[in-house]
């Protein structure tokens, strides 16, 4: 496992005891607090028995199965099974038995019910039936979802979180996309998105407000000299940030393949430790979900995190008259113990800028 990682929970095992495995193919998948990681076979044999069980805790170094290179091996655990599983009838047995002495307490106790007033039948009647136990499934949090809690907690214990909002004109900006995207996706083999427009956007924006790219480490404040761009995914396991690194000397093209790739990592839970590790500050797209408006939470240490949003068509008033335009709701959480709100509202202006036109990025302005 990676430097970071210490140790993970066993998830579950993708063979049984008795089956045949080649050497490096796959036998159990250990959860840890970034990603799941594929425990290999070292030798090709048959699994004679499973040494840890799913849940566990295990380390590097941990012995998590046996492998036998012959089929004798896996009889044994067979029949240790199949003891394990003639044990129980007798702790069943005592397990009825002991209910018989607490039926008797209750019927003591339901006695002097008939004597009770008529009033409080009507009162229970009235109240809200909770679904019975049946109906409900208890499970276990995942290493990444107690992880992703942990961190959160720690945000909203240790920051002093501030949001400020702003509102985008995507015109020009879908403009953009709409006239380049057939050459853009010619030339370089990738579509063209509107994340990569906020990525460059949000790297001038840290450029002129190098506070909102800094961090506070005890009684100083680390400025950092490279910008690299945490993008926010949702995945069914939980949240995870790969990371963009030196966005700084990117152009539109580099960060969509960048992000392509990453994307792709993402979703076939190949990406590594190492590319999640950092960044420096964090975008957040809940537009893809069809969020109107959020305040999103630091992902510390970082300082700051931008939070896109679904764009809609509104009225503006444009030249004095009014039109429709496709509007974007952003926000900026930052850390008001480092960031005053004086910068927080220049970032963000200057993120509205580049958005509403692309030019100023040519010119520098």
């Amino acid at each position: 496992m990676g430097e970071s990682i210490s140790d993970g929970t066993l998830a579950t095992f993708l063979k049984k005891p008795g089956d045949r495995v080649e050497i490096d193919e796959p036998i159990a998948q250990v959860e840890t607090d970034k990603v799941t990681i594929d425990v290999a076979s070292p030798e090709a044999g048959i699994i004679q028995e499973f040494v840890a069980k799913e849940g566990d805790t295990v380390e590097p170094g941990t012995k998590v199965a046996i492998i036998s290179k012959s089929a004798d091996g896996a009889a044994p655990s067979m029949s240790a099974s199949k003891e394990a599983v003639s044990q129980p009838p007798p702790t069943a047995e005592k397990a009825e038995e002991k209910p018989k002495p607490k039926v008797e307490t209750t019927r003591v106790i339901e006695k002097p019910k008939p004597a009770s007033p008529p009033t409080p039948p009507k009162v229970s009647a009235s109240e809200p039936q909770l679904p019975p136990k049946e109906r409900e499934r208890r499970v276990p949090m995942t290493r990444l979802r107690k992880r992703v809690a942990t961190r959160l907690k720690d945000s909203q214990n240790t920051f002093a979180l501030l949001t400020t909002f702003n509102e985008v004109d995507m015109t020009n900006l879908m403009k953009l996309r709409s006239e380049y995207k057939d050459a853009f996706l010619e030339n370089h083999g990738v579509k063209l998105g509107l994340m990569s427009g906020f990525v460059k956007a949000a790297v001038s924006g840290l450029q002129n407000q190098p506070i909102i790219n800094a961090v506070i480490d005890g009684d100083d404040i680390i400025y950092r000299d490279y910008i690299d761009i945490s993008i926010a995914v949702g995945t069914p396991k939980g949240l995870v940030v790969p990371v963009i690194r030196n966005a700084e000397k990117m152009n539109f093209a580099e960060i969509e393949k960048e992000i392509n790739t990453l994307a792709k990592k993402v979703n076939n839970g190949t990406i590594s430790i190492d590319e999640m590790a950092g960044g420096s500050f964090t975008i957040s797209n809940g537009g893809v979900y069809g969020s109107l408006l959020s305040t999103p939470i630091i992902n510390p240490p970082q300082s700051a995190i931008l939070g896109m949003h679904s764009i809609v068509s509104r009225p503006m008033v444009v030249g004095g008259n009014i039109v429709p335009r496709p509007m974007m709701y952003i926000a900026l959480t930052y850390d008001h113990r480092l960031i005053d709100g004086r910068e927080a509202v220049f970032f963000l202006r200057r993120i509205k800028d580049v958005v509403e036109d692309p030019r100023r990025l040519l010119l520098d302005i």
